[in-house]
């Protein structure tokens, strides 16, 4: 059978958890240092001490990975990330794992030889966005967790990138990276490794008032931990290459546990093929002994979603699982956590009267010799080989064991000990420094660090056609109700000293109807923008694909993108038009948006968890801030209704209720099949509307509103008041950390 390269990839939420998987067989780890990593609260070692993770990966032949999956500031890239990652590469990490595209620009700019992997929090979920990365050199793709096989196959046969998926371990409820649940809650941003798991809390779900889950609240958002040891073979044969263990927060006996048990699984697969592949079912209990919530799943890999995909029976442990799982961990413990993996060595020693001691190591592609004293003149009897063999063989207290040990003698001579042991401690030191050293680079390798470039073009407002000299209001509505509530408020809305010059068409929602309503926007002078789906999947893809004479005929004014799949759609099929980011295609820092920029993007919309004083930074005209609307908390490929075997395959509007009887409406989109959980307050900055300088246009978002609702709201922006409903103010004073 044609050869099958694998990577088993291993979480080290810390030293401990590093050693305990590469103990277990782990090829690769991934790493946090104290900074800039997507898990925040784990024990991410810092400064010297992450240099002598990567030197103990290295001696291993171990690949390590730092994390730096998080959304930085735009004085945090600037100021402190190179400091922080110089080190690093100067020591050999094996690539950088990042979400934020200004943090690819800086490590490519900075560092062009060291290996870039694009985040799950990228939330990659097609060939063109992969493609787009591919070209802008990241070296592999994290892909989406909600991805199919099929999926993956599709994306590994038209791209080349090195692909990486999660094999074990928990699941994200919302597509990674698009959740602001845990951030405007409680400030802690997911975005910048802080969740809360606010998912794993239990709620009521609500259809016109009246519960539909069952008595008492449930975790409605709660995942099973996923286990694909009967899909390893399927998941190679997509085109994965890294197959990844979650757990950054788990104790290093489950690193060690389930890496032992994939590692072994990968092995059967790559020595017997498909065909022989089997799974013993005491592996299966004793994964789910290590950890699971209400049992496991095989996640996305097979199918869209569902009621066995989740963690709905909160049960707790027996007695005798509690016991069972003490005695493994303490198992574990003894054998993965209290030892290190002995490295298989072998050595040649030269012993000749009259010539100095010459020990040769080597192994792993690495050789080293080195020379001691000259051997003496026996005063009585001569030493044999049995004798210097005793001594070479005292390898404790060294990664090392000797594999093949060689001794040729010539002559009679004598040794002292102390010779001996020094030439064997000194040789296998210095054998053990070759290999932590490779990798190794010199900082001549990188480019200097200097102050980034942003070109010397002023800022673009030409994309968002709005007034040279004030900022324009934008509306974004999802019904038809919303839009002829803004269109009978339109004659009063242009004359605003912020004006009114376009409306954008929720496409998912809308659908056919685009081009009639398109019409009925700027036959009142307005322009028509089309807001694209919040996901573009294999599904949507098609869906656009056959109506793409549709969209060439509707020739909106521009189009509103909430991923980088939609950018390659666009753009792979000629569909020109000016393009806006939203909020949640993220362009916290400057170099971000040079990134966008460069590619022919040139209008923004500012981020939701900066404060006024960070916006500062990076918005400008070229930006457009929401003003109103309710945040998405949540987008996911898990659907409540499906959840509680209540598909009706219609939209509706369910409501989330928590344990502080806060309700968040949840809308499900059934052509794509996803769901959309809303903030239970709707955003408003109405009565701020004069003290949000610098943006070129403000959004009013409507979702959940009828016309009356709409109506309210629009009244309130045009006398500049506050609305006397229960409102946020989101991040517009706090942030996030």
């Amino acid at each position: 059978m044609e050869e099958r390269r694998l990577e088993l990839l291993a979480p080290a939420g810390s030293m401990e958890s590093l050693k305990a998987a590469v103990c277990a067989g782990a090829d690769a780890v991934y790493m946090g240092g104290s900074r800039f990593g997507a898990r925040a609260y784990a024990e991410n070692p810092e400064g010297d001490l992450l240099l002598e993770a990567i030197d103990y990966a290295h001696l291993y032949g171990v690949k390590l990975y730092l994390t730096v999956n998080t959304l930085l500031k735009d004085g945090e890239l600037e100021r402190d990330l190179y400091e922080y990652l110089k080190p690093c590469y100067e020591r050999g990490v094996d690539g950088v794992l990042v979400q934020d595209l200004g943090v690819l620009a800086a490590v490519r700019d900075w560092f062009p030889d060291l290996p870039v992997h694009a985040s799950t929090q990228m939330n990659l979920c097609g060939p063109g966005s992969v493609r787009m990365l591919e070209e802008a050199g990241v070296q592999r793709a994290v892909l989406a967790r909600e991805l199919s096989l099929g999926e993956i196959a599709r994306i590994h046969e038209e791209t080349s990138m090195e692909l990486e998926t999660f094999i074990h371990g928990a699941l994200c409820y919302c597509y990674s990276g698009q959740c602001l649940f845990s951030s405007i809650l409680g400030g802690r941003s997911g975005n910048r490794g802080r969740c809360a798991q606010p998912c794993r809390l239990p709620y009521g779900a609500y259809q016109d008032g009246r519960c539909v889950s069952g008595k008492g609240d449930r975790p409605l958002l709660s995942p099973k931990d996923i286990c694909t040891l009967d899909l390893i073979p399927q998941i190679a044969e997509a085109g994965v290459y890294s197959l990844k263990i979650e757990g950054r927060m788990k104790r290093p006996e489950y690193a060690a546990g389930v890496a032992r048990i994939y590692r072994h699984y990968m092995d059967q697969y790559l020595k017997y093929g498909k065909d022989a592949y089997h799974v013993e079912e005491s592996d299966r209990r004793e994964l789910l002994l290590l950890f699971n919530r209400d049992g496991f799943s095989r996640g996305y890999y097979e199918q869209h979603n569902g009621k066995s995909m989740m963690a709905l029976a909160d049960r707790p442990a027996k007695d005798e699982e509690k016991r069972a799982y003490e005695e493994l961990i303490g198992s574990l413990h003894k054998t993965y956590v209290e030892q290190e993996r002995k490295i298989p060595v072998n050595g040649e020693l030269l012993v000749k009267e009259g010539v100095p001691l010459r020990l040769r190591v080597w192994g792993d592609g690495e050789e080293i010799t080195l020379e001691g004293a000259v051997p003496q003149t026996p005063k009585s009897r001569p030493m044999d080989e049995e004798q210097i063999r005793k001594q070479l063989l005292k390898t404790g207290g060294t990664p090392f064991v000797w594999r093949e040990l060689i001794i040729h003698m010539e002559g009679d001579v004598f040794l002292p000990v102390q010779e001996l042991n020094r030439l064997r401690r000194e040789a296998l030191a210095a054998y053990e420094e070759a290999l932590k050293s490779r990798g190794r680079r010199d900082m001549a390798q990188a480019q200097s660090y200097g102050p980034p470039s942003y070109g010397n073009s002023p800022a673009d407002r030409t994309a968002l056609h709005i007034p040279a000299d004030r900022a324009a209001l934008h509306i974004l509505v999802e019904t038809e109700e919303q839009l002829d509530a803004v269109l009978s408020e339109a004659p009063r809305l242009k004359q605003d000293e912020i004006p009114l010059t376009a409306v954008f068409l929720e496409e998912e929602s809308l659908g056919e109807r685009l081009p009639a309503l398109a019409e009925r926007i700027r036959s009142c002078g307005l322009e028509a923008w089309a807001a694209l789906p919040a996901v573009f999947r294999e599904r949507t893809r098609k869906r656009f694909a056959e109506s793409l004479e549709q969209w060439k005929e509707l020739r909106p004014d521009g189009y509103l993108l909430r991923n980088m799949e939609e950018y390659a759609f666009l753009k792979e099929h000629g569909i020109g038009g000016p393009a806006l980011l939203d909020h949640n295609v993220y362009t916290w820092n400057r170099r971000s948006r040079q990134f966008w920029k460069d590619r022919g993007v040139s209008a923004f919309t500012d981020p939701l968890e900066l404060n006024a004083g960070e916006l500062k930074a990076v918005s400008g005209r070229e930006s457009v801030r929401m003003v109103y609307g309710r945040y998405p908390m949540m987008v996911t490929a898990g659907c409540l209704h499906r959840t509680l075997d209540r598909c009706g395959k219609k939209p509706e509007t369910w409501m989330l209720k928590d344990r502080y009887a806060k309700e968040f409406p949840v809308k499900n989109y059934c052509r794509d099949c996803y769901n959309i959980i809303y903030n239970s307050q709707p955003l408003c900055l109405l009565d701020l509307k004069e003290k949000l300088e610098g943006p070129g246009a403000l959004r009013i978002s409507f979702t959940t509103e009828g016309k009356g609702q709409a109506l309210e709201v629009l009244d309130a922006w045009t006398r500049g008041v506050r609305l006397e409903t229960e409102i946020t103010r989101g991040h517009y004073k706090r942030g996030v950390e």
